[in-house]
């Protein structure tokens, strides 16, 4: 494993009392621990938004893709516009 693989950062956050038991009742059931359970609940959510801009990049420039604009506007799909 190199070095750049085994350093970390120290991240603290307050939480209120709820939310800590919240947390530790979550990541018990999980059989996690808390620090386990919030990097994964991050780790998550970082990966969700990586995907969000990469689709929402893809389909920002559908109309600048002649190959692309002809398949998304068709007469055969343009039922499912309805739905």
């Amino acid at each position: 494993m190199t070095k750049a693989a085994t350093t970390r950062e120290r991240l603290s956050i307050d939480v209120l009392p709820e939310e800590h038991r919240q947390i530790k009742v979550y990541a018990a059931l999980h059989g996690e621990t808390i620090r386990e359970y919030v990097v994964e609940s991050v780790r998550e959510r970082l990966h969700q938004e990586a995907e969000e801009r990469e689709l929402s990049a893809l389909t920002m420039h559908l109309d600048q893709d002649p190959i692309l604009k002809k398949l998304w506007d068709n007469k055969k799909d343009a039922a499912y516009d309805k739905i």
